[in-house]
């Protein structure tokens, strides 16, 4: 996700979003739609109706600022991870997250987490752009092993076997290792 500061209440989060329906500010759109996903989903609403009104508000969000200022890599990523929080496809947000740009490597493993559980893990093309991020994870493996182990444990039955084949490729012995779980 963006490295947007979250607002500390939903009061600070409201009055920002009185104002950016009006601007044609790409990074305050981006800064305001990054901090409602943020709360949205790490602080979802107990109540499944209102959990989906709130992610709906934070799509459409995502969606205002993308429209105004289409090359934001993490955001794409963030309207992608709404979308799977709801059960929509997230294949289109998540293949335009790897098209606009390159992403910081922690940013790269939210990605893999996506890919391997949802169905964007059954997509050609996601499969091959997700495997630079994979690279990208396991050239750092002392830092990224525990997280690509339990990514691979929550995988989708597409998602680990794109892990294994991908780690075959890049790294064997690490797929040695997820073979474990």
């Amino acid at each position: 996700m963006s490295s947007a500061v979250i607002p500390a209440d939903n009061a600070n989060l409201t009055t920002a979003g009185l104002a950016t329906p009006f601007s044609f500010d790409g990074d305050l759109l981006a800064n305001f739609a990054s901090a409602k996903a943020a709360n949205v989903l790490h602080h979802p609403a107990s109540d499944a109706a209102k959990r989906t009104e709130e992610n709906k508000a934070a799509q459409d969000a995502v969606i205002s600022a993308l429209k105004l200022s289409p090359i934001r890599p993490a955001l794409w990523l963030t309207l992608s991870t709404l979308e799977a929080q709801m059960g929509e496809p997230t294949t289109p947000a998540l293949k335009m997250s790897y098209l606009t740009g390159a992403v910081p490597v922690d940013v790269a493993f939210s990605r893999i987490q996506t890919v391997t559980s949802s169905a964007a893990a059954a997509d050609d093309e996601i499969r091959l752009l997700a495997q630079s991020d994979i690279r990208s994870a396991l050239a750092n493996r002392a830092r990224y092993a525990p997280l690509l182990i339990a990514a691979y444990v929550q995988a989708t039955p597409q998602g680990k076997s794109f892990l294994l084949e991908s780690a075959q490729m890049i790294d064997p012995k690490f797929k040695e290792i997820l073979l474990r779980y």
